[in-house]
């Protein structure tokens, strides 16, 4: 089995972390340029990631997340939250940075920033905020494989009160909503779950060969 499959074979949801494990700060950093390098629509990257490791916050978010044990156990919490709307300053943004990263006069890219514009401008406020969290979701599944290949264990989870880390993290007043949420570390011995085969569908029943 190559390394691509053996990776995705021996990650799973990690249900009880082992709270005595840390991911180590270069591990960490590790897992945090694969999810900066992740790809995203346009390369805009309209969402920004939280990542807890400070234990009171930890706390604070429990009760608010189904009071699952990840969030207390696990060695950091990272949470990714999309923004709920935008307005032409997101390309502007982004095309500064592609005219100092690459050497481009802004100039030159006036015809790239009037198409994404054009696409992304005249959405509605829930279409907007609907796309912005599918990117988000494409990082996070980036970091999740990034993970698996540093054999740390993940657990994704949209088992929590949106609202609540919202007011929790002070997300309402950035323009941001929490997403999806990533408990990273190492599983516990005593989590049953790691022992149970993996079930996922056939690949006659998945795929369509056209």
């Amino acid at each position: 089995m190559s390394n691509v499959l053996e990776h995705r074979t021996w990650r799973y949801a990690t249900k009880k972390f082992d709270p005595s494990k840390k991911v180590s700060e270069n591990d960490l950093q590790t897992l945090l340029e694969a999810t900066r390098l992740s790809a995203s629509s346009y390369g805009l990257q309209p969402y920004h990631v939280f990542v807890i490791q400070d234990q009171d916050l930890k706390e604070q978010l429990k009760p608010v997340s189904w009071g699952q044990s990840q969030i207390t156990d696990a060695s950091h919490i990272i949470v990714f939250a999309n923004a709920t709307d935008f307005g032409e300053e997101l390309v502007d943004d982004y095309l500064v940075n592609v005219s100092e990263t690459r050497g481009i006069p802004t100039d030159n890219l006036k015809g790239y920033s009037d198409f994404m514009k054009s696409k992304l401008m005249d959405l509605p406020k829930d279409m907007k905020s609907n796309w912005t969290a599918r990117q988000a979701y494409i990082a996070f599944g980036n970091l999740m494989q990034a993970a698996a290949e540093l054999k740390i264990d993940t657990c994704p989870m949209e088992g929590f009160e949106t609202e609540k880390y919202n007011e929790i993290l002070g997300l309402n007043d950035k323009n941001l909503n929490a997403a999806v949420v990533l408990a990273v570390g190492y599983r516990s011995e005593k989590d049953e779950t790691q022992h149970l085969p993996k079930v996922r569908k056939s690949k006659e029943e998945l795929f369509t060969h056209i």
